[in-house]
């Protein structure tokens, strides 16, 4: 005969393990420290002015 599980902890056992997976990816997602949201700020408008920079023709000339 099978096992007998009782289904309200089975329930809430299942709540819990969602709950942690939702918080472990909410960690990877948003659990950098300033430091870290700094530099990739920086790296972000670096690489940004480099592209505009590059580009052959720049907005708001008038030969456009």
């Amino acid at each position: 005969m099978g096992e007998v599980v009782n289904l309200r902890q089975a329930r809430k056992q299942k709540a819990r393990s969602d709950k942690e997976r939702l918080a472990s990816e909410n960690r990877a997602l948003h659990g950098r420290s300033k430091a870290e949201r700094e530099r990739d700020r920086l790296t972000a408008d670096r690489t940004e002015k480099f592209i505009a920079g590059h580009r052959r023709e720049h907005p708001g000339d008038p030969d456009a």
